[in-house]
């Protein structure tokens, strides 16, 4: 049994695990040490937590906006590469279901526009 089929394959997860052993260790010793009290909490991103109301608080609408952005977009692309490849071997049937995508889509776009996802303030 050779191996030689998978050698690219495990060269390539040596290279991963190399850059990332390397890059954290250079972070540790490159990086800068300022530390507060903000930043040694158990809240990490180093901003001050504000109090949350007994039983939790409410995301604002803007979180799932932007997740909801995130996802039209990344679906679109994902069918949209594969329906470039094979363009020219589709008859009229898959320009129009491409259409068709392309319009629910953008019904999704307009909903988060017009609902200020796209407001960053």
């Amino acid at each position: 049994m050779s191996l030689s089929p998978y050698a690219p394959i495990i060269g390539l997860f040596a290279l991963a695990a190399a850059f990332s052993l390397f890059s954290v260790g250079a972070a540790r010793f490159a990086g800068p040490r300022r530390y507060n009290k903000a930043k040694l909490e158990a809240y990490e991103c180093g901003i001050e937590p504000s109090p949350q109301p007994v039983g939790g608080g409410r995301f604002p609408i803007k979180f799932y906006l932007t997740a909801m952005l995130f996802i039209v977009f990344d679906i679109e692309i994902i069918f949209l590469y594969p329906w470039a490849v094979t363009f020219d071997a589709l008859p009229i049937f898959g320009f129009v279901e491409m259409v068709l995508f392309i319009v629910a889509v953008f019904v999704a776009y307009a909903y988060v526009w017009r609902r200020g996802g796209l407001d960053w303030d």
